[in-house]
């Protein structure tokens, strides 16, 4: 009996732990990426993809970001691969990274997916062009980094939340909104259309565009705004840019100034698509439908 039961234990020592089995999974460019154990040194390219790395709890695997990533702290202080002048595959590959996560903007996968590819650094594209796509994220990512059960949950959370949004709207008249999310230098503004993420969460929250036409993120003048005139102006920023706006000459004399119908939101939950998106969303549809807050 004690030999039977040393034997045992002796199976048991040499088994080990499981083996960490391979993860297969489709990105959004359609590529197949293999990763022959969930990864455990990730490089995330855009703040987006750095919060829904640490959305899922994955913070510590964070092994490089790039200049613009400000949420969360724990990550925000990881070593930088890049920036607005462009991204180096030097600097990510001297991360050892097991998996660099992108999104297809400032030319990041121009630059450095091929050459990824080339050396064998498995790369996942991520794109966020609507907010189901965004919940999808965390979905794709989980299954990929090993957590698959942590995304479900986290992602059926927010659809959840989503829908109570959607029930709560859904016999109201959608409000004609602008939404500034920036300025130029040449007098121009930066306006949030439809067919972007921004745009479906601002239709999510009960609004709709008063600026005619499609595209990503337009330069509109003033005077096309003001044309708009639209029911409520938004400005994705700070109170203080809000009131540096407003005080414009002309802005004072729009109708959604003058009722009070012009906010301030939070730049981080409109324009980094990410799991405070949906907390955008919910706060946008108090602003808009006031009777409708839950």
């Amino acid at each position: 009996m004690r030999w039977a039961a040393t034997g045992f234990l002796l199976m048991l020592v040499a088994a080990g732990p499981g083996r960490a089995e391979p993860v297969h999974v489709v990105d959004a460019l359609g590529r197949g990426v293999a990763l022959a154990a969930p990864p455990r040194r990730i490089v995330t390219i855009f703040s987006s993809n750095t919060e829904l790395v640490a959305a899922l709890g994955l913070a510590d695997r964070i092994v490089g970001i790039d200049a613009f990533t400000r949420f969360p702290p724990e990550a925000a202080t990881k070593p930088v691969v890049g920036g607005r002048l462009g991204f180096s595959v030097e600097a990510i590959v001297a991360q050892s990274p097991d998996l660099v996560v992108l999104t297809p903007a400032r030319q990041a996968v121009h630059q450095i997916l091929d050459a990824l590819e080339r050396i064998g650094v498995p790369a996942l594209v991520l794109t966020s062009r609507t907010v189901a796509e965004v919940v999808g994220n965390l979905r794709l990512l989980a299954r990929a980094t090993g957590v698959p059960e942590r995304g479900e949950s986290l992602a059926s959370g927010l659809d959840a939340r989503l829908a109570a949004v959607g029930e709560r709207l859904a016999a109201r008249p959608c409000r004609r909104v602008v939404l500034v999310t920036g300025r130029l230098g040449n007098g121009l503004l930066l306006a949030a259309r439809r067919d972007t993420y921004t745009g479906d969460a601002v239709r999510r929250a009960g609004g709709c565009f008063a600026l005619a036409g499609n595209g990503g993120v337009p330069q509109v003048s003033p005077e096309a705004v003001f044309a708009a005139d639209p029911d409520v102006l938004l400005l994705a920023g700070s109170a203080d840019e809000l009131a540096e706006l407003v005080g414009r000459p002309g802005f004072s004399r729009m109708r959604a100034v003058t009722t009070g119908r012009a906010f301030a939101v939070p730049r981080a939950e409109f324009l980094i698509p990410g799991p405070r998106t949906v907390a955008g969303i919910e706060r946008l549809a108090g602003l808009l439908h006031p009777g409708a807050a839950p």
